[in-house]
């Protein structure tokens, strides 16, 4: 079985509190729904730095990459199926599925 990087891009903020809690609510069940496959579940990013070619850093990302989850699936079909189901799709996001290769020498 392979493992997939589902990263979470864009999306737009909730008007409300409750909006919020219960877009939340619909995410904690997808992951939920995906069982022993979500592997590295939920991984919400902040505070991006970038360092530049030439070594300088500077504040904030170049992309609109906001988490990701890791899964495993028999193939990328099955990882695309489980990334059309989530609910960050209905906040107006966008998902990218990438198979994730093993390194050599890598456990």
């Amino acid at each position: 079985m392979s493992r997939y990087l589902i990263v979470y891009l864009g999306g737009d903020q909730p008007a409300t509190a409750e909006e919020g809690q219960q877009h939340f609510a619909r995410y904690m069940e997808w992951l939920s729904s995906l069982g022993d496959a979500a592997v590295s579940p939920a991984n919400p990013l902040k505070d991006t730095s970038t360092v530049n070619p030439d070594g300088s850093v500077s504040s904030g990302g170049v992309s609109t990459m906001s988490g990701y989850t890791i899964v495993e699936a028999d193939s990328m079909e099955a990882a695309l199926a489980m990334a059309r189901a989530c609910p960050f799709l209905d906040i107006g996001g966008s998902l990218e599925v990438s198979e994730l290769m093993k390194m050599p020498g890598s456990k």
